[in-house]
């Protein structure tokens, strides 16, 4: 078994290419969730400490924007290599600060290793479009050009994932790049901008600000910082692009969720039950894409509700480093008592409590933040536990007649973020994948997460802004395009034209 992250050193920030402590007096604990220990303190960014980190890019940026795309593309190969080389090392620090079981965050750096393999073909990405003789004598062409310094701010529940959503391409379009991870779960960012280092990345191009909304408003009002990048709650993503608006910054903020997973009656039961218990315990259910609403249609609720309750029953809940776990601690005893006060709603409303995960212990790790699997039935779509996004191990079954009542309170839903449909029927699933107004779907996958090529993002309030997530629209997303028109002495008319130029 790889050994467990046990470094105990405070946490600062990463700035001008080494480790800072900063300035700011403010620090907060990074606790095991698996114990319930304090296993170091991460110290919290001052606005100045932000600044420092903004005017190091300011510095740094030209020359790396200047650097062949194939040489940027280059440092990017040695990157991918060194994250293939540590991926287990990175793996145990996201279980370690997170709690997800050591086999899911091992998949969790894989999925950022693939955008990071995805940004070394930067050359072919950022080549514009050319036309000889647009009208005579004149040519015209596009090209894409990196915007400057930019920023992104990543949530708990994937901090090496998400923010390689990120920076790898925003770096190869040669932009300049300052990551604010959760400072719930900080050692992965550091250890990346350490990689970076070694991989050949100049000083000042990438920096690591670890604090809270102070370091937040900082960036979002820095008139220096281009572009943000967000994802987590719905309420702070839209908080994060209207501030970041407001000065003139360009912002993609991806919300909340509520995945629903529609199982149809001629599904297979089997595959469907399989699919349920992995997307909504799966990480402690504190996964942007994990299935929290299952929709039952027709007789099939009471063909799934008691295999569901069996397994939910069976989880294999336990310290995460256990390789035979299959669901870890919550990330904070905050998160696992509000997760739990949740469940106390739903039994308020009405629904049916099949199984109730709270108060689950594990032994010898008696301290940890764990709760159990807890499964309910009967939901109806005015309860709060329909409605919020929980976050946690928490699966709603509702019960709907059928497909088109399916399709329908899906999209009266204000989230629209990832969603899955079991069945057998190919007429039931084109209409659903065509009609649904959600932004990734799944057809008997029930984890719809795009690859590296393809672009994360959801519709609704689980996306705030025009452009989805790493693959060609991360490329668009960290460059502006620049339209060349260009004729030369020779070629130009005499005389001063005073009508606009058309084709000729």
């Amino acid at each position: 078994m790889t050994p467990a992250y046990t470094d105990s050193a405070d946490l600062g920030h990463f700035i001008q290419g080494r480790r800072s402590a900063g300035s700011g007096t403010r620090r907060q604990t990074v606790w095991n969730p698996a114990t319930g220990a304090a296993a170091r303190q991460v110290l919290l960014a001052s606005e100045a400490d932000v600044h420092a980190a903004v005017a190091a890019a300011v510095a740094a940026q030209p020359a790396w924007a200047d650097t062949p795309p194939i040489r940027r593309a280059r440092v990017m190969n040695k990157f991918l290599e060194l994250m293939n080389r540590h991926k287990d090392t990175l793996a145990a620090m996201i279980t370690a600060e997170h709690g997800k079981v050591f086999t899911d965050a091992q998949g969790e750096v894989m999925r950022g290793i693939d955008i990071i393999e995805f940004a070394c073909g930067i050359p072919q990405l950022l080549k514009g479009d050319h036309t000889d003789q647009v009208s005579t004598g004149i040519d015209n062409w596009t090209l894409r050009q990196p915007l400057g310094v930019v920023a992104g701010i990543t949530p708990f529940n994937f901090p090496c994932m998400v923010p390689c959503w990120m920076f790898p391409v925003a770096l190869a379009c040669g932009n300049a790049f300052i990551l604010k991870p959760s400072e719930r779960d900080p050692s992965p960012g550091l250890f990346m901008a350490e990689l970076l280092k070694e991989a050949g990345l100049p000083d000042g191009v990438f920096s690591v600000i670890n604090g809270d909304k102070v370091a937040v408003d900082a960036l979002l009002t820095h008139p220096h910082v281009k572009a943000l990048s967000f994802v987590g709650s719905t309420p702070i993503a839209q908080y994060i692009y209207e501030t970041g608006a407001h000065h003139g910054k360009r912002v993609q903020a991806l919300g909340g969720a509520k995945n629903h997973m529609v199982v149809m009656p001629d599904a297979n039961i089997e595959q469907a039950v399989d699919a349920l218990i992995g997307a909504a315990y799966g990480s402690a259910g504190e996964r942007c894409m994990a299935i929290s609403v299952a929709v039952l249609v027709g007789e099939v609720a009471d063909q799934i509700v008691p295999l569901l309750a069996e397994r939910a029953k069976a989880l294999k809940i336990r310290n995460g480093m256990e390789l035979d776990a299959e669901m870890g601690p919550i990330v904070t005893k905050e998160a696992r008592d509000r997760i739990e006060g949740y469940i106390g709603i739903g039994v308020e409303e009405g629904a049916k409590l099949v199984v109730d995960g709270r108060g689950h212990t594990v032994r010898g790790f008696e301290g940890g933040f764990f709760t159990g699997g807890t499964l309910f039935d009967h939901v109806q779509p005015a309860m709060r536990i329909y409605k919020e996004e929980i976050f946690g191990p928490v699966l709603a079954c509702v019960r709907v007649p059928a497909f088109a009542d399916a399709l329908q309170l899906i999209n009266e839903h204000e989230f629209g973020n990832g969603v899955a449909l079991f069945t057998s029927d190919g007429g039931v699933a084109r209409e659903f994948s065509r009609r649904v107004q959600v932004g990734m779907v799944g057809i008997n996958v029930p984890i719809p997460v795009p690859m590296a090529w393809h672009g994360f993002g959801g519709w609704k309030k689980s996306l705030f802004g025009d452009m989805h997530a790493y693959g060609e629209e991360g490329v668009r997303f960290y460059t502006k395009q620049k339209s060349v028109m260009q004729r030369w002495p020779d070629s130009i008319g005499k005389g001063a034209e005073f009508v606009m130029p058309t084709a000729k």
